[in-house]
This record gives structure tokens, C-alpha cells and sequence, in this order.
């Protein structure tokens, strides 16, 4: 079972709106295919399949300028993401994308890449994004192998009177687990992972044993493995939980320390650092100024500025949460920088229900950070059993994922119990099971942001319900099997594609879409 960090694909990546999937994951493409390349490709040529999401959205969802941010070796958050395009072709990187039907579209985020190096060496590579940026290589020039970005991979070809000897090479120091032998025409291939990339006296005596060995290697985008999982199940979070009379958000910490090797300081420090970026984009989407959405006027400040005025039916916390989670979608809308969390989609629910809970109980920094790490955990779960990916599962994997990680960090945040923090999250995911994927144009934005305010505010009557006693009888593991089992019976084009629900109703298809500034002015940089 492949282990699962909450730094590393649950919360976070802090990056561009307005998908993780797609903007976030695109990039995480890049970056692997050019360090597999060794440097920025002079020519590059991606290609979707006509049945896939990145048919429909990888225009409108900045996944064209997440790949070149990535090949181009620069930060997805730098403000030349809007110039991307035009920076690579300047650069000398010549970069064109392709919708034509390809050989094995077995995921809807599959992308075939053809790069080739400035010294004319090519390279084809088959990827996916897989939700929440977390990504997976597929193939290398034809062989197939899985690197996901967690360490140093490794993929060798060797003759087979060699195999021995460069097993012993690769194998020097920092290995991960055991390297996985695969036979590929003749050779045998090697696929290492390693905790610290290969020394270059030994990556020279691995070719000087023949002129028949290839070695393809890729740097890690995350936080490197080090170490086991504590559980990975729900059942098995709150049993040690329980035993170790720790919160949800104290089992979490002790498992990221444990598999990244970092201190519980280490981990409580990035924590922080991702809901800084929560803060800073509800304060920038509740501005009356923001503009750079091209469906919806923005509209979270006039609400939460009626709501504090009392001109609303009533004075709720609930709607305050639910403006700051309409507020985060602005800016991930207009392609400002936000926290996955799990995914871009969703990336305005727990920053509406954590922001707004910080203020009315005064929750310390700590406080903040373990009950992240409590929602972190749910969100684990559901990586481990199922997807973030709404093209894999539809909306309730995202949206209603991470309203039910918010109810679990509520829970947690004023005293429950691990297993009253993991009941209100089952029960966020019953409630929101069967949500499709309907996202009109392509774009994150209706019905996205009011689903995003509507999860922030149930999240909190949904730890309420249990904190008050309501007894939950379907558990968290069994729940997300249901959740994930839906998901797969749904259409595709339920499934990110914008070919079904509300994005083909008359009055969504007349709807023009206007045009993000591109400037990175505040409202979209």
C-alpha cells in the first residue's frame, strides 16, 4: 500500500488556482519529465485524449502554463506564470499541445509527452495526474515504470551480465525498500528509489560498464520518504489514537514526523506556512476590488460585509465561513496563489471553517496547526482507499472531501475525541455522496464556489451533530469504500468534463466567458 503524507498530497501543494489536478499537477509533470531530460527541453509537444478533462480544461484551467512553469524550472507560484507561454517560446523552448486520441487513455488526466533536449536527445514519456497534484509516470521511451515524485527514482536498463554489478552500484547508500527488477527486451531493468540522489562517480561507473546501459533519473516535488506509516486506515488511526490518548491532530503529527523525518517543529512550521496562504487568500478574495474571474462577479466581501452589518436573516458564524470559502475560490478562480487543501477545488473550505473557528474561539498557532493535521488525516484516508480526482470520482471527493476534513479539524480544534472527529467527517462525505462534477466551461467556478461555502458552513453542523451525540454506525474506512464506489459507476460526463449536469443547461452554455486580467495585479497574482 503506497504510504500517504499529509504534507506532501493532502495539504498542499501551495500553489496556482484553479485545479490541483490540473494546474498544480501539470507543473508537477514537468518538473519530473525535466530532470528525467537533464535540463529544459528545446521542443515539447503534449497530447490529451478527446475523451480525458485536459481536453476540456487545460486552456481554462492554466494547465498549458503549469507544464511550462514545470519544463521551464520555475516556481508555479512566481507571477510569470501568467507569461509563461510566451517566456518559453522566448527562452527557446518550443511548446505546443495536442487533443488526438491516445494508444491507453486508461485515466482521464493521462498526458503524452515528447520532449526533446537542446542537444537533440529525445524523450517520450506517458503521465498522469492523479488529484490533489499528486502525479505518477507511467512510461519511460516505452518501458513502464511508476515514479511519483517522493524521492530519488531511478530507472536502469542494463545487459543482464551486468545486472548484478549495477544492483550493487545503485544500491550503495539512501535505497528505499528493495529495487524492484523488471525484464524489458533482453535487458534487465532496475527501478530505485532512494532518500539522496545518485553520486556522479557512481552514476560513471554504472555507464562505463557498458555502452548498452541506460539510466533515466527523476528528482523528487515533495518531501522525501523516509520512513513508515503509522496506519492506514481510519480504524487503525483512531485505535492508536486511543491508545496513546492522543487528539486525531496529535496521531497525525506523529505520523508525518515518523514518515518524512522531521521533528513534530519541522511539521507544525509547514502546517502554519499553508494556512498563512489560507489567510492571505480569504483576506485578498473578501476585497470589494478583487476582479479576475470570468463567470462570476466577485461576491464574498458584499456577503460577509452584509452579515457583519446584520442585514442578512440572520448573524451566523455559518455564513461568515461560507464567504471566507467563496472568497479563497475567488482568488483560485482568477489563478491567484491558494493552498490545495485537498485539492484547487476545494480549496476554499477549510480556510472558511478554520479562519472563522480561529477567530470565534481564539485558537492558538498550535492549535491551528494540529487541527489542519486532524483534517490532513481524513483527507490521508481517502487518498490511501479512493481519489481526490473529481475526473476519477466526481465532486464529492473534492468538495466533499474537504468538507468533511473541516468537520474533522472542528472537532478536533475545540477538544473531540479522534473518534468523534473521524464520525463527523463520515458523515461529511454521506452527506455530499453522488456530488457530480458539472464545472461550466471548464472553469473552477459555478457551481464551485458555492459548494466550497456550503461545505464550510455544514462542517460545522456536522461536528456539531456529533459533538452533541449523534451516533454514526457507517465508519469513516467503509464510507469513503461507498463514496469511492459511486464515483467510478458515474459518466464520464459527470466527471470533470463539463459535458453534463448543470454546465449543459441552456443558460450555462450562453454564458460568455470573460477574460482573467493575466497581469498578476492583486486580484490574480
Amino acid at each position: 500500500m503506497k504510504p500517504i503524507s499529509i504534507l506532501n498530497h493532502v495539504l498542499g501543494p501551495v500553489m496556482r488556482g484553479p485545479s490541483s489536478s490540473h494546474t498544480a499537477g501539470a507543473f508537477h509533470i514537468g518538473s519530473m519529465a525535466r530532470s528525467i531530460l537533464g535540463g529544459t527541453p528545446s521542443k515539447a509537444s503534449l497530447s490529451f485524449d478527446p475523451d480525458g478533462s485536459y481536453a476540456a480544461t487545460y486552456e481554462p484551467q492554466g494547465a498549458d502554463r503549469g507544464f511550462a512553469m514545470g519544463l521551464m524550472d520555475k516556481p508555479l507560484t512566481d507571477k510569470s506564470f501568467f507569461t509563461a507561454l510566451t517566456d518559453a517560446q522566448e527562452s527557446g523552448l518550443d511548446i505546443d499541445f495536442q487533443v488526438r486520441p491516445l494508444v491507453d487513455a486508461s485515466h482521464p488526466n493521462i498526458t503524452d509527452l515528447q520532449l526533446t533536449s537542446p542537444s537533440g536527445t529525445p524523450l517520450h514519456l506517458v503521465a498522469r495526474s492523479i488529484g490533489g497534484g499528486s502525479v505518477e509516470i507511467t512510461h519511460i521511451n516505452d518501458r513502464p515504470v511508476l515514479f511519483d515524485g517522493t524521492c530519488y527514482e531511478i530507472l536502469a536498463e542494463v545487459p543482464p551480465e551486468h545486472a548484478l554489478a549495477a544492483h550493487q552500484l545503485l544500491t550503495d547508500s539512501g535505497v528505499i525498500g528493495s529495487p524492484e527488477e523488471l525484464s524489458n527486451n533482453g535487458s534487465v531493468s532496475w527501478k530505485v528509489s532512494r532518500t539522496e540522489p545518485l553520486r556522479s562517480e557512481v552514476r560513471g561507473k554504472i555507464k562505463a560498464l557498458s555502452s548498452n546501459i541506460n539510466l533515466w533519473e527523476s528528482n523528487p516535488v515533495y518531501f522525501v520518504k523516509r520512513g513508515e506509516p503509522l496506519f492506514n486506515s481510519s480504524a487503525e488511526m483512531v485505535q492508536l489514537a486511543e491508545e496513546q490518548k492522543s487528539s486525531l491532530g496529535e496521531i497525525a503529527l506523529a505520523h508525518e514526523c515518523q514518515l518524512l523525518g522531521l521533528s513534530e517543529a519541522d511539521v507544525i512550521k509547514e502546517m502554519l506556512y499553508r494556512y498563512d496562504i489560507m489567510v492571505d487568500s480569504v483576506e485578498k478574495g473578501l476585497d470589494p476590488n478583487h476582479t479576475g474571474l470570468r463567470l462570476l462577479p466577485s461576491c464574498a466581501g458584499s456577503i460577509f460585509q452584509a452579515e457583519a452589518e446584520g442585514r442578512l436573516s440572520v448573524r451566523s458564524l455559518n455564513t461568515r465561513a461560507a464567504a471566507r470559502a467563496l472568497a479563497v475560490m475567488h482568488v483560485d478562480g482568477s489563478m491567484g496563489v491558494v493552498c490545495a487543501a485537498p485539492t484547487g477545488g476545494s480549496a476554499g473550505v477549510i480556510p472558511g471553517a478554520l479562519v472563522t473557528l480561529a477567530e470565534e474561539k481564539e485558537l492558538s498557532r498550535e492549535q491551528i496547526a494540529k487541527a489542519l493535521l486532524a483534517a490532513g488525516s481524513i483527507g490521508m484516508i481517502l487518498a490511501i482507499r479512493g481519489t481526490f480526482a473529481a475526473e476519477v470520482a466526481g465532486c464529492q471527493v473534492e468538495i466533499g472531501a474537504s468538507g468533511a476534513m473541516a468537520a474533522a479539524a472542528i472537532v478536533d480544534a475545540v477538544g473531540g475525541s479522534a473518534k468523534q472527529a473521524s464520525d463527523a467527517a463520515a458523515i461529511g462525505f454521506q452527506n455530499t455522496m453522488g456530488t457530480v462534477c458539472d464545472l461550466l466551461h471548464g472553469m473552477v467556478e459555478i457551481p464551485c464556489h458555492t459548494r466550497n461555502g456550503a461545505a464550510a458552513a455544514n462542517a460545522f453542523v456536522n461536528a456539531d451533530l456529533v459533538l452533541g451525540g449523534y451516533t454514526n454506525y457507517i465508519p469513516l474506512d467503509e464510507t469513503i469504500d461507498a463514496v469511492y464506489a459511486v464515483g467510478l459507476a458515474m459518466p464520464k460526463e459527470l466527471r470533470c468534463t463539463s459535458k453534463g449536469g448543470l454546465a449543459v443547461t441552456p443558460s450555462a452554455l450562453a454564458l460568455k466567458p470573460g477574460s482573467c486580467c493575466g497581469s498578476g495585479c492583486s486580484s490574480c497574482g
